[in-house]
């Protein structure tokens, strides 16, 4: 996937690193969900899916971007994923752009795909080892929503690998995967552990909107239903939408309305668009 590639009418497109991509809306399309000029725009964290086309990406943008949100859309390269010191430093570097004079005034809202998710992880580890440095980016941060988060086992992340970037050669892929991780543990693994470790245990505490399916091979619906009762425990608010047959990171694909519908319901409820929006 490369955002780069996406265009928007009256939507500036800047190129602030590689696979780091901002769209400014020069002229919104909705101005009533854009909100009064007087206090700052909205912007939209979006961490797509390995693999994603322009085309996909698009779809996502464009429901943010007419209601008013500048989207920072972060893509999620393999080898940071492989090797996950290189994410863990790569994490931090976002914490410093989100922190930015261009950005350091902005409500966030938070929308990571699959293995995006694993992107944001490495911000909260940063997070969790000073909470206090961070509290004000954390205060900004409005909401959260995750769509096809890869939960589970390791083997599922190895799936996750084989079937986004390798599909013909799936199998193959995920079994050198595992040996890999397997043979660099300390480098990988252990990073993969404090990254789930972050994510149940340290939250962003602000509501949280999940997407998933019951036949995802990526994710293990029961692991992913035991962690929202931890930070339904912890005072998070949670909503889910579990379907019992879907598509990998392509619920709004397989399900528009009843997706739309939800999103729509709890970007209300976060109060970020007023409800003459149109999405």
């Amino acid at each position: 996937m490369s955002s780069r590639n996406v265009s928007f009418n009256g939507v500036a497109r800047h190129t602030i690193r590689k696979g780091v991509t901002f769209y400014a809306n020069d002229s919104v399309v909705n101005p009533v969900a854009a909100g009064p000029p007087d206090q700052p725009r909205p912007l939209l964290l979006l961490l797509p899916w390995l693999g994603s086309k322009p085309h996909a990406l698009a779809k996502y943008c464009e429901i943010y971007l007419k209601t008013g949100f500048d989207v920072l859309a972060v893509e999620t390269e393999v080898g940071r994923f492989l090797w996950p010191r290189r994410g863990l430093e790569y994490g931090g570097q976002l914490l410093e752009l989100l922190e930015s004079e261009r950005f350091a005034q902005r409500p966030l809202l938070v929308h990571a795909f699959s293995i995006g998710g694993y992107t944001f992880a490495q911000i909260l580890i940063h997070i969790a080892r000073d909470p206090q440095r961070y509290q004000g980016l954390t205060s900004r941060i409005k909401g959260q929503i995750y769509d096809s988060l890869v939960v589970g086992s390791l083997e599922r992340m190895a799936i996750g690998v084989s079937r986004n970037l390798f599909p013909r050669w799936g199998p193959v892929v995920k079994h050198v995967s595992l040996l890999y991780f397997y043979m660099f543990k300390r480098q990988t693994v252990d990073y993969f552990n404090m990254g789930i470790d972050a994510f149940k245990k340290t939250p962003v505490p602000a509501p949280a909107l999940f997407f998933y399916c019951k036949n995802d091979a990526l994710c293990d619906p029961e692991a992913l239903e035991e962690m929202l009762e931890q930070w339904d425990k912890l005072g998070i608010s949670v909503t889910s939408k579990k379907w019992v047959e879907s598509i990998h990171a392509g619920h709004l694909r397989a399900h528009p309305q009843e997706y739309m519908s939800i999103l729509k319901n709890f970007l209300y409820y976060l109060n970020m668009v007023p409800l003459k929006a149109k999405l």
